[in-house]
């Protein structure tokens, strides 16, 4: 029996040793600052970032520090991954949760191609299954991994001000996934209306598929119109990139999209 408690003992001890190291070193990835090389090329990379307060480039610096221990970084048809690469991706992953104290908790790994790639996608109608292949420029799976083309995010990247970003789209959806289902609801702070943000949400995508069907334009993709939580993604990618554009046709998604990331891109110059 006392050899029985000893052993436990040394389990939970080091049990707790490593959660406490653990602890430690993400503490200290979040209060360490980028070097200037590394700066420059976030810079050079994501212009996006050039507008962010600066306040916050601490901030943002610390998450991509952690993202960048955390996240493996996979080229797929013999893509070389470069520096300037995970910078690109981990600066506009970050840029999502910069303010907030959500994380990506269940991700280890991003695959990237060099161009668009073949996916295959399995469809339930009853009895019947059809699989077929579609041609993607990003995916993101429950749980990871999330799926990039090297060649559209580099251009989503660098051209900030079209409302088309997908390294910004697919880790909406990731952050949309930690609810446990990607529907276009993720989770909220405790001073966030889940009714309010359903109420919202659901009237503009509602609103969305007529315009799209009725062939009317509007400030966010077509794409949106195809399921909620290709709508939510979608208005992540405008909110970040077209704010005044996004706040002035849909306010009210805007405000949302605005408390559940403690950011007001607005008034970012």
């Amino acid at each position: 029996m006392t050899n029985l408690i000893l052993l436990l003992a040394l389990a939970a001890a080091a049990f707790g040793f490593r959660y406490w190291s653990r602890r430690r070193t993400r503490a200290r990835l979040l209060a360490t600052a980028l070097s200037d090389r590394q700066r420059a090329i976030v810079a050079g990379q994501v212009p996006l970032v050039r507008r962010l307060p600066r306040e916050l480039r601490a901030r943002l610096d610390g998450k991509i520090n952690l993202f960048l221990r955390q996240v493996e970084f996979i080229g797929c048809n013999g893509l070389k991954v470069t520096e300037e690469m995970r910078l690109s991706i981990a600066a506009q992953a970050c840029l999502l949760i910069v303010n907030s104290d959500t994380w990506y908790e269940h991700l280890g790994t991003v695959l990237i191609y060099p161009g668009a790639f073949t996916s295959r996608e399995t469809q339930h109608d009853g009895y019947i299954v059809t699989e077929r292949e579609t041609v993607r420029t990003g995916e993101s799976w429950a749980r990871g991994p999330v799926v990039l083309s090297w060649a559209d995010a580099e251009h989503g990247a660098m051209n900030d001000r079209d409302g088309h970003n997908v390294v910004l789209h697919e880790f909406a959806h990731q952050l949309d996934d930690l609810s446990g289902h990607t529907d276009g609801a993720p989770l909220l702070g405790s001073q966030h209306s889940f009714a309010d943000w359903e109420r919202v949400f659901i009237d503009a995508y509602e609103r969305h598929v007529r315009n799209v069907e009725s062939g009317h334009m509007t400030v966010l993709d077509d794409y949106g119109a195809s399921k909620p939580e290709e709508f939510f993604a979608v208005a992540v990618e405008v909110f970040f990139e077209r704010p005044v554009d996004l706040k002035h046709r849909e306010p009210e998604v805007y405000e949302q999209l605005s408390a559940l990331f403690r950011l007001d891109p607005v008034t970012w110059r």
